[in-house]
């Protein structure tokens, strides 16, 4: 994938953005041998070369894994409250986060990197990725609260919906798969409480395609084929 040469730079660690611009105005940054000029030329890390001053830049290793969640867990790199966080289940030797957040007691589907071209991907809201949850209720839905929740209802003076909802063959009646494109905070929890119910569990299974397929508290990386697919099927979204 082709990214602009002056935020290739700054992820390879060679200068800030502002200042790799400045090395390419002086003529310091050459890609494939050739000098370049142009702020707005992009490279792919895959093919081209670059070099700074006569020197080849090497690219930047990134590094993708899926963790299925496990329950009291915060998906931050740093809390004051001391308490445990997802980062510290997965071993790497690279400095990693979360892609967006699941709340401490909610289960499933997250990724962790150290790309941040990746993350925005996942969590910038033009893209509409589809997310896809297991709901525990206090109660049985009603048919008219769930033909509400498909057409939408209101959050924050914003319209939420569901894009599906089916029953999981469960003897209580009171389980559900959601599907959804919103990556609001509390999200399913505030549409379901907004009509008077209470999520008793919640577990995301699926996040952009990516299925929840190793134990709770396991952690797997992300084949080539796996981020390149996400990466093709919604990076031009964002340009």
């Amino acid at each position: 994938m082709k990214i602009r040469i002056n935020k290739f730079l700054a992820e390879s660690g060679i200068a800030s953005r502002r200042k790799s611009e400045e090395f390419i105005l002086q003529g310091r940054v050459a890609v494939n041998h050739k000098i370049i000029h142009d702020l707005s030329s992009t490279v792919d890390s895959e093919k081209d070369i670059v070099f700074v001053d006569g020197e080849k830049v090497k690219p930047k290793t990134f590094v993708y894994f899926l963790l299925n969640k496990p329950k009291g867990y915060v998906t931050t790199t740093y809390d004051e409250r001391k308490r445990k966080k997802v980062i510290d289940l997965v071993k790497s030797n690279t400095k990693i986060f979360p892609v967006g957040r699941l709340d401490y007691n909610t289960t499933g589907v997250l990724f962790l990197t150290n790309d941040g071209n990746f993350s925005q991907i996942l969590t910038h809201p033009k893209n509409k990725i589809r997310r896809e949850y297991d709901v525990k209720l206090d109660k049985s839905l009603d048919k008219t609260d769930i033909d509400k929740f498909l057409s939408g209802i209101y959050l924050d003076e914003r319209k939420g919906k569901f894009l599906d909802i089916k029953p999981l063959n469960t003897k209580d009646h009171k389980s559900y798969l959601i599907a959804c494109e919103e990556g609001r905070n509390h999200f399913i929890k505030r549409m379901f409480r907004k009509l008077g119910y209470t999520v008793i569990n919640l577990n995301r299974s699926g996040f952009a395609g990516i299925k929840a397929d190793i134990p709770v508290g396991a952690y797997r990386k992300l084949s080539y084929g796996e981020v390149k697919k996400i990466i093709s099927n919604y990076s031009q979204k964002l340009n």
